[in-house]
């Protein structure tokens, strides 16, 4: 293909079009809406500089790390997730810092802890633990509208579904929320109700959909193919349980998921492992 018709293959329509091809690009519309949606509910003013910083922080420091590391420049869509996603959990009523520094050690993470081909761990989970016992902060997952009416748990559904099903992981959604109420629901019917009962309550319902759809399915750390993603849903589920009846951390829903992500990483290695030796083997015949 020559130049000039390179060229005219680079229509702003064409570049729209890819745009709305791609996951990330997907999915951080679909954060702009929730932002928006829960920021009427909340302050627009209240909200919007915790969730600045973060994606600000998140994009600036994955922008400089690429650039030194390959050479090259990038558009920050993955940093912009990790920034949005931080920001939308922690209280916004945190200082500002808090939620910049919080989204810095989460890009930092997708560096420093990392298999071959991809970040063991889920950056903004593994941010938002970590900083938990450096700043103490509330997670009030404010992004996933609470405090909303009745319609927005309509729009966060429909949206985590379109999403889930966009990255093709909805058997690992299925299995973690399946998995995950079963447990409370067990745990409501053999002893005091009263200790589970927020499970089922506002923030506690919403948070764990916008965790389900948006967090759990996140593809460089959760598995591709159907049987892993149940597996994987299923530890992410049990281990938050485990965490929640255990410990009481108000991150015991991130803290699960990063039970998962190891897990996941250590299926990767092992597989790539398993691949190597059977074409060593093959080679000699």
């Amino acid at each position: 293909m020559n130049k000039a018709a390179t060229l005219a293959l680079r229509t702003p329509s064409t570049a729209i079009a890819k745009f709305f091809r791609k996951p990330k690009s997907l999915l951080i519309l679909i954060f702009v809406l929730l932002a928006l949606l829960a920021g009427l509910g909340n302050g627009l003013a209240l909200v919007a500089p915790g969730l600045a910083a973060a994606m600000i922080a998140a994009a600036a420091t994955d922008v400089l790390l690429i650039r030194y590391m390959d050479d090259e420049w990038c558009f920050p869509d993955g940093a912009l997730l990790t920034g949005m996603i931080v920001g939308m959990i922690l209280s916004p009523r945190e200082p500002w810092h808090v939620a910049a520094v919080t989204s810095v050690v989460g890009i930092v993470s997708k560096v420093v802890l990392r298999t071959h081909s991809a970040n063991i761990f889920n950056p903004a989970a593994l941010a938002l633990v970590a900083t938990f016992y450096v700043f103490s902060p509330g997670q009030n997952w404010w992004g996933a509208m609470p405090d909303m009416p009745p319609y927005a748990l309509v729009v966060l559904i429909a949206t985590g579904i379109f999403i889930t099903d966009r990255v093709n992981k909805l058997p690992a959604v299925l299995a973690f929320l399946g998995a995950y109420f079963l447990l409370f629901t067990l745990t409501a019917f053999f002893s005091d109700p009263a200790r589970v009962a927020e499970i089922y309550r506002t923030p506690d319902l919403q948070a764990v959909l916008f965790f389900g759809f948006f967090m759990v399915t996140d593809p460089p750390t959760s598995p591709p193919r159907a049987r892993d993603q149940l597996v994987f849903g299923v530890i992410t589920a049990v281990a938050s349980y485990a965490v929640f009846e255990l410990v009481g951390a108000a991150y015991f829903l991130l803290a699960g998921l990063l039970l998962a992500n190891g897990w996941e990483a250590w299926r990767r290695v092992r597989a790539k492992t398993t691949r190597h030796l059977k074409a060593r083997a093959g080679a000699y015949g």
